[in-house]
């Protein structure tokens, strides 16, 4: 799936029908979502509008210095949306540290990882892709490697 986003507020809506698809799947598996692009490149707005259709208020900022934040979903499917950032990552093993594994190996958790290339070697085979891609200042082309 490729879409042409032309400004932030599309991206968001990309991110909240995204979202609402995924949670219509029947899949029993831990999500897990690999985000990568350019700094800038629209992956933590994407992200502010994925959470909104997941129904999560709280504000969505890119856990650069944090490494990982957890937010709790009110669904009968999932119960916790993971948001990692692997931008300040010198190696893959470093996330091990935080319970990486755990936390995809629970079917309750949504996971969504920035520069998830950064970490590439130890993300599961079915890790949905998604990339942004700079067309000019705001229009971005988001590239979603996922049957639907």
């Amino acid at each position: 799936m490729i879409v042409i986003t032309n400004n932030p507020v599309q991206t968001k809506k990309l991110g909240v029908y995204f979202a609402k698809k995924i949670m219509r799947e029947k899949n029993k598996k831990t999500l897990v979502l690999g985000l990568k692009g350019d700094l800038g490149g629209g992956k933590t707005t994407f992200l502010q509008g994925f959470t909104k259709g997941l129904g999560i208020k709280q504000r969505i900022l890119s856990p650069t210095f944090v490494i990982l934040k957890r937010f709790k979903i009110k669904d009968l499917r999932f119960k916790n949306f993971y948001h990692i950032d692997c931008y300040r990552l010198n190696r893959d093993k470093e996330i091990l540290a935080l319970g990486f594994k755990e936390i995809i190996l629970d079917s309750e958790n949504i996971v969504a990882i920035e520069w998830a290339e950064r970490i590439k070697k130890i993300l599961p085979k079915n890790t949905i892709w998604i990339k942004f891609e700079f067309i000019d200042e705001n229009k971005r082309k988001v590239r979603i490697e996922h049957k639907f």
